[in-house]
């Protein structure tokens, strides 16, 4: 004890040079605990007041980075007490403001996360389709970076027209060889952006044919009613027709009924009505499009046109309500005693 003591009067100096350091910087800490919590609350109250949709994750986006702020500061204030020669001034100062850089570009990287306030904002007013959500994150993110590197590297004095110009260089050689990863890339946003079908949508094109199960930057894939699952090039799709049948808002259904020419006009007249009115009653037929017509007379058949449109798009239950009509047709025809028409050839033989 005695050993520490003598220590302690001897190095009067440095002792109290070490104290008042570690309190300085230990000030700094605390000092950013607090305001790096205060602060976080203050925004949520101001936030809750203005209205503004704000999760807990834009709030804290910048409390981490704000400690390691004062942090940064506390030691930078440590060194300038010590008084340390002239010539660490300078750098000392591109260092804090180097840090600094660093710290505000944390938070906004933080802000520009995947689930993060900043891209859900953009992507909401922007309406565009939640698969955009990782790539504007990335890209907003790597912005956020290149920014940073080129504002520190100007601090230090470095040439920062000529690393542009090697990013511009580097750039340009990547997309000419990178093209079809590209071309999918461009293809798969223009998907995205324009909406031509979703996930879960009955799809055709000139290349396949199927239910979209999956949609990427690169590819999107199709589960086809064989079952198999086709994987197609973005950029492929995005040069090819896309006919979305999941959009239909009803379903065609038309088809000619051959009747026997052994009908009267009467017999006819009656099909005719009761096929028209029965559609017109049907629960499962839109309204707004029935026409039944007898629309030709053949020799060997009178034809029947029937075309209107189901309120169902879905496949199976279009074939039920097609089937009930199919029935309900047949009950018609046998209560006015009509037939169908039924292949036949007359062969005439003139001499026996």
């Amino acid at each position: 004890m005695q050993l520490l003591q003598e220590f302690f009067r001897q190095n009067y100096d440095l002792t109290m040079l070490i104290l008042i350091c570690l309190a300085i910087f230990f000030a700094f800490y605390i000092a950013g605990i607090l305001v790096a919590r205060y602060l976080v609350t203050f925004i949520g109250r101001v936030v809750s007041k203005s209205r503004i949709d704000l999760d807990q994750h834009l709030l804290n986006a910048f409390e981490m980075p704000l400690r390691t702020l004062f942090v940064v500061l506390g030691v930078y204030y440590t060194l300038c007490y010590l008084d340390l020669p002239a010539q660490y001034d300078v750098v000392l100062v591109k260092i804090l403001r180097s840090f600094i850089v660093l710290v505000i570009a944390w938070g906004i990287y933080r802000l520009a996360g995947t689930k993060a306030f900043l891209t859900e904002e953009l992507v909401d007013r922007m309406e565009m389709d939640q698969i955009l959500v990782p790539l504007i994150s990335k890209v907003i993110q790597i912005a956020i970076i290149a920014l940073s590197v080129i504002l520190i590297a100007n601090e230090w004095d470095y040439d920062v027209n000529g690393f542009i110009a090697g990013l511009g260089l580097g750039g340009l050689a990547f997309a000419l060889a990178a093209q079809d990863m590209l071309a999918n890339l461009f293809g798969g946003i223009v998907i995205v952006m324009e909406k031509p079908f979703s996930l879960g949508d009955w799809v055709y094109t000139p290349s396949v044919e199927g239910t979209v199960e999956d949609i990427s930057f690169r590819s999107t894939r199709f589960r086809t009613f064989a079952q198999a699952l086709v994987t197609v090039p973005n950029s492929t799709l995005a040069r090819e027709a896309i006919t979305n049948w999941s959009r239909m808002g009803k379903r065609r259904l038309d088809f000619h009924l051959r009747l026997s020419v052994k009908s009267t006009a009467d017999q006819m007249k009656t099909v005719v009505k009761s096929i028209e009115e029965m559609l017109r009653d049907h629960p499962g037929i839109h309204p707004e499009t029935i026409m039944v017509y007898l629309e030709t007379i053949h020799p060997g058949s009178l034809d029947v046109f029937v075309y209107c449109f189901t309120s169902t798009t879905v496949w199976d239950e279009y074939l039920a309500v097609r089937e009930d009509v199919n029935f309900k047709i047949m009950e018609i025809l046998d209560a006015a005693g009509v037939s169908m028409a039924f292949p036949s050839q007359n062969l005439v033989v003139e001499n026996l």
